[in-house]
């Protein structure tokens, strides 16, 4: 076939996907304006349900995550030791996608950092290190967020959490968030977030048993589906 053929078809793929997540943009950036677009969730049980009057407003699919694990005493001093669970000094990475017309979009990225806009109300005090963090790719805005008052729930125990030796599924409440550098506030009006449908992820059974491997990290693959809340107009 003539190479200007398989040119025309590429550089038409490209503008077609270049329109798509145009307009994936676009009703992003509107949504964070507008009146939050209904996203069905699946019943969860009570403990990682988020209160009456919060209303999901985006889903994000963690196709491609990883939590970090560091191998630490399990108390000062103390000569045992094991992997950081998740939630203490394990770092959370992932990116969240969307499928609009067949093709995966990154909508949000999560990851470890310093929430350095906290709600004085709810955010631990002192602050730790860095908390869980989830970003825009859109308008680049925030939200920290943490699991409050134990809102854990075991995987494998329900349809919303079916996968067994996975990393529990939570409910999260913010503690903090900030608006992108142009005012954007996609995620910066976030009062939950919820990770549910978790599969993988748990800390190895070996590599972390005595003094010697103190220090030692592990990245563990996992995906999950992160449903971010917002309180109802």
């Amino acid at each position: 076939m003539d190479n200007r053929v398989h040119q025309s078809e590429g550089t038409s793929r490209l503008q077609r996907l270049f329109v798509v997540a145009l307009a994936v943009g676009s009703a992003f950036a509107m949504g964070a304006e507008a009146q939050p677009q209904a996203v069905t969730t699946p019943t969860t049980p009570t403990i990682i349900t988020p209160p009456v009057g919060n209303s999901a407003f985006a889903v994000g699919h963690a196709l491609v995550g990883t939590q970090g694990y560091i191998c630490l005493p399990t108390s000062p001093g103390s000569a045992n030791v094991s992997w950081t669970p998740p939630g203490k000094s394990a770092r959370p990475e992932a990116t969240l996608f969307q499928r609009f017309l067949g093709q995966d979009f990154q909508i949000i990225t999560h990851f470890l950092s310093p929430n350095t806009n906290p709600f004085l109300d709810v955010a631990p005090n002192p602050q730790p290190f860095g908390n869980a963090t989830w970003q825009s790719s859109f308008d680049s805005s925030k939200v920290w967020a943490a699991v409050l008052n134990g809102n854990i729930f075991p995987a494998g125990g329900d349809p919303s959490c079916p996968n067994a030796a996975s990393i529990p599924c939570l409910l999260l409440q913010s503690v903090g968030a900030q608006e992108g550098p142009t005012g954007g506030t996609f995620l910066s009006k976030t009062t939950f977030v919820q990770r549910l449908n978790t599969n993988g992820g748990l800390a190895p059974a070996e590599g972390c048993s005595t003094s010697a491997d103190v220090g030692k990290q592990t990245l563990v693959p996992y995906t999950a589906d992160y449903y971010f809340f917002r309180k109802d107009k």
